[in-house]
């Protein structure tokens, strides 16, 4: 039986296979390259994936109806991580309908193609801690009432968590929703705060901050997500049939604090632009992870002191700088 990991060339859903693939576990993912940021990256990430024999690769849309089952028959598949959506806050402004798109009638066909999968164990799919909005008053409890996004994606990640308690009513599907807290790393994605300084501090150009004293994010390394990711694959609710966790750090950082991080990764100081806050951005994102602690024993043990030089060296090392 396969497990069918959606957005897999992405920087999660990388990570991800690599950790499934080298577990001895068969993965087909699926990625329709968008140029949101870089194809080039997404294809050096599935050129890691293709040296291992059980992973397979197919280039979909998930918004196109029936896709899915083109790629693979449902009956095969054993358990769904659907990592696939448009992410971004403030392009979310910009391009509004790539988020309805995605994010709605995407996550849509990978509900339909789960109701067909008569073995299907397990649904995983990703949320976002934009969900609990613009508030200072965290940490931020998956109990918490989240009806107040503060961007589209936040709206359509709340619109998602919907649609699956829709279907674990109707037709009984085990699900677990991952509310992520700013995910970083190497592989990352280049839209990012760390990624954009890392880049311009490098090239001596001048980074802009904005609302810079009063930013925080929870940020949290990869490693620490996979190792929780690949743990709940296997690890579907059987009380409720649906779950939904956050997963981050529980530490949030300034963002000076952050810029100062890569700043020492770096070795040199960056050249600084301060602005206002935009359109769209939150101010604080804080994870309580109880939930996730108890459940399966998640525990991130990574800080920005440690997680952003890696990123860097790695950085230094994919550009050849």
């Amino acid at each position: 039986m396969t497990i069918l990991v959606t957005g897999a060339a992405g920087f999660i859903g990388s990570h991800l296979c690599r950790a499934l693939l080298a577990a001895g576990e068969q993965v087909v993912g699926v990625d329709n390259l968008n140029d949101y940021y870089t194809p080039a990256l997404k294809q050096a990430r599935l050129e890691q994936l293709a040296k291992f024999e059980g992973f397979r690769f197919s280039q979909c849309d998930i918004a196109d109806d029936g896709a899915l089952e083109k790629v693979i028959s449902p009956d095969t598949v054993r358990v769904v991580v659907n990592l696939a959506a448009q992410a971004g806050v403030r392009y979310s402004i910009e391009n509004p309908r790539a988020y309805g798109r995605s994010n709605l009638t995407g996550y849509l066909n990978v509900l339909e193609f789960s109701r067909a999968a008569k073995n299907l164990q397990h649904l995983v799919y990703a949320s976002s801690s934009s969900v609990y909005g613009d508030r200072t008053d965290g940490p931020f409890v998956e109990s918490d009432i989240v009806r107040k996004p503060s961007s589209l994606y936040a709206a359509t990640k709340i619109s998602g968590e919907m649609m699956s308690q829709s279907y674990v009513h109707l037709y009984g599907i085990p699900m677990t929703g991952l509310r992520f807290f700013t995910v970083y790393g190497a592989w990352g994605r280049p839209d990012m705060a760390y990624w954009i300084f890392t880049e311009k501090i490098l090239r001596g150009q001048p980074i802009k901050l904005f609302a810079a004293g009063e930013m925080f994010r929870d940020f949290t390394y990869i490693d620490d997500i996979v190792s929780a990711l690949t743990t709940i694959v296997d690890t579907p609710p059987k009380d409720s049939l649906h779950e939904i966790y956050n997963l981050g750090n529980s530490k949030p950082t300034g963002l000076m604090d952050l810029v100062t991080a890569v700043e020492m990764a770096c070795g040199q100081e960056a050249e600084k632009i301060y602005l206002p806050k935009q359109m769209g951005d939150v101010s604080e994102t804080f994870a309580d992870i109880s939930r996730a602690q108890a459940a399966f024993g998640y525990d991130p043990k990574t800080t920005i002191q440690d997680g952003i030089p890696v990123f860097v060296d790695w950085y230094r090392d994919f550009y050849k700088i």
